[in-house]
């Protein structure tokens, strides 16, 4: 005898408290009928040897499943209750999506296509306890992250251009005033005197208190000077530099002009930064940030920050920086009514330059 069931099989013997699968007897069944219950049953009494023969054989793989008693017909008194218990669907791992959506975002922020313009400020000999002082260091920073590179552009100190409300002077003084007049006022007024006069937008803003920046350099443990010719009485060649040793070779003006001066400021910068992506250097990593707090502010978010490190890294490894002087014939000297050497600029010459390094 035999009985009818709803599920995958049509027919199966009937016998007390059975537990089968309807899907994969014997091996990974998704469901299980839970309980099977079967009242005033007669089973062939072959039935047993020849499906535990058939159930050993598919076990093995070796058979397809069966419909045992194919050749039986169904008992009128049969009555069966069915109960299914499906087992828990199986969960995906989600884990790698996870993590290639961390390295889409994290890839999107250090690679992002966007240009900011940085200028940066080397202050010196400032009033004490305060940052009144003139910015005899003028840089323009241009950090492209996609390419991964840096456009460096070194100011002339004695630049004479019109400052916002004050009228024409020197840009080194643009800081001087703006400072004066109301404190954290001077890079914000630098950082218009250089937009208006050179006719670019410039994004953020890095001080530099020069008399301090040895303690930087000290914390380093010293820069690495590379000098492919003689230069601030230092002969070519390599040499270490201490913290008192490195501000005086960037203030070096004897028998140059500002041209020879931004020229040491770019050697200077390039061996700090040389120096600095050493792995020896690392491991002064504490003293040195601790140092850069007492010397250096700055308006760029803590978020932003990584992302220019890691720009600045890989235009440095990847020899993707360039340094830029505006040339002698890009300017004209001129010796203002109060006898003040300064130089006149040829704007039709340099914003060529500008346009191509800063423009966007």
């Amino acid at each position: 005898m035999s009985c009818k069931a709803p599920g995958t099989l049509n027919r199966f013997p009937c016998g007390q408290f059975l537990l089968i699968s309807t899907q994969f007897p014997f091996t990974n069944p998704s469901y299980f009928i839970k309980t099977l219950r079967i009242i005033d049953v007669q089973i062939p009494s072959n039935y047993w040897s020849n499906a535990l023969e058939s159930a050993a054989m598919i076990k093995k793989r070796k058979l397809p499943i069966p419909d045992w008693l194919a050749e039986t017909q169904p008992s009128q008194s049969a009555q069966l209750e069915v109960e299914y218990d499906p087992l828990p669907p199986r969960r995906r791992r989600k884990g790698w999506r996870t993590f290639a959506l961390l390295v889409i975002i994290l890839a999107v922020y250090l690679f992002f296509p966007t240009q900011d313009t940085i200028l940066v400020l080397g202050i010196d000999r400032a009033f004490e306890n305060t940052a009144i002082g003139r910015s005899d260091t003028n840089i323009l920073l241009s950090v492209r992250p996609l390419p991964g590179t840096i456009s460096i552009l070194s100011i002339p100190r004695d630049l004479w251009v019109t400052i916002p409300n004050y009228g024409e002077n020197r840009i080194n003084t643009a800081h001087y005033f703006g400072e004066g007049e109301q404190t954290g006022n001077g890079p914000r007024l630098a950082v218009t005197t250089v937009e208006e006069n050179f006719d670019l937008r410039v994004d953020r803003y890095v001080r530099i208190q020069l008399e301090k920046f040895s303690l930087v350099v000290d914390a380093m443990g010293g820069v690495e000077l590379q000098l492919d010719t003689a230069m601030a009485g230092y002969p070519a060649g390599t040499h270490l530099l201490n913290g008192t040793q490195a501000l005086a070779f960037v203030r070096d003006r004897a028998g140059t002009d500002d041209f020879f001066r931004m020229a040491q400021g770019q050697v200077f910068l390039s061996s700090f930064l040389r120096t600095l992506l050493k792995p020896a250097t690392w491991l002064k990593a504490p003293n040195i940030f601790i140092a850069m707090v007492e010397t250096i502010d700055t308006d760029i978010p803590l978020w932003q920050m990584p992302r220019l490190i890691v720009t600045a890294v890989r235009s440095f490894l990847f020899e993707k920086i360039e340094f830029i002087i505006l040339q002698r014939e890009m300017v004209n000297p001129w010796v203002t009514p109060a006898g003040d050497m300064v130089l006149l600029p040829d704007w039709p010459k340099i914003q060529p330059v500008i346009q191509a390094e800063f423009g966007r």
